[in-house]
């Protein structure tokens, strides 16, 4: 599906361009003048753009000398920014899609289950109200990259389409689509990522070694009117992701 934001549009063209050796390890990248005017779009987006393409991992900035294009890492980068909630469909797979990877997932849900007192606090309800709690195990390639466990309060999606996140209609569609599809605006995604030791079921899940390193995300998705409609923990394997977050800046108007 084509992407809505021109300087994603022009770092989709580039990455292609550079995973097909169009430029070598080391080469330096044109100008990003050159790439604006080849694209039709400003150097503003251009640089945006290339700066994407720095945080994934495919360039490098050198300063005072110009971009180019960087040693691929073994160590994978997972990008996390508020466009990828954005996207139509899975933002999982979209972002596998970016590392050349097939995204899947398996998954196990469970409704009307009473939620503990921290799942109640974070999704601001009584502990013991009613949930739907999903189990997640993502893969790229068909190898384990992460794990989650989602919350989803009954109150908001019983007797709807989308009250099994992996069934229905909306399947596999993501929060933020399913949620629109029953009128919940979700307006802002809170991240908090925390350093971990894997426990031997995550271990065991991810095919890593007890007391690896992981990184613990505690995800929450408000609504516009700041109400929690979803909060989940996702665990990713240091060993083989980073975690990197793109912010973005507000620009001055005029």
């Amino acid at each position: 599906m084509p992407r809505d934001t021109p300087y994603l549009q022009v770092a989709d063209a580039l990455r292609v361009r550079i995973k097909a050796a169009e430029w070598a390890v080391g080469d330096k990248l044109p100008s990003r003048a050159r790439f604006a005017e080849e694209y039709g779009v400003g150097q503003s987006v251009a640089q945006r753009a290339m700066e994407r393409l720095i945080i994934e991992g495919l360039l490098e900035g050198r300063a005072g000398s110009g971009t180019y294009v960087r040693r691929p890492r073994e160590r994978l980068r997972m990008v996390r920014s508020r466009h990828r909630e954005r996207r139509n469909g899975s933002p999982f797979r979209a972002d596998m899609r970016e590392q050349s990877r097939a995204g899947s997932w398996e998954s196990t849900s469970a409704a009307r289950t009473p939620a503990p007192e921290r799942i109640a606090e974070r999704l601001a309800i009584e502990p013991g109200d009613l949930c739907v709690v999903t189990q997640y195990e993502f893969l790229a390639d068909g190898l384990p990259v992460q794990l989650s466990e989602s919350w989803e309060p009954m109150a908001i999606t019983d007797s709807t389409p989308v009250v099994l996140p992996e069934m229905g209609p909306y399947a596999g569609a993501g929060v933020v689509e399913r949620m629109r599809s029953i009128g919940v605006a979700i307006e802002t995604a809170v991240e908090v990522p925390r350093p971990a030791r894997a426990t031997q079921e995550q271990a065991n899940l991810l095919g890593i070694s007890v007391g690896d390193l992981i990184t613990e995300i505690e995800r929450t998705y408000y609504d516009t009117d700041g109400r929690p409609v979803e909060t989940a923990d996702i665990t990713v394997a240091d060993v083989r992701w980073e975690i990197a977050y793109e912010i973005g800046i507000e620009q001055p108007s005029g």
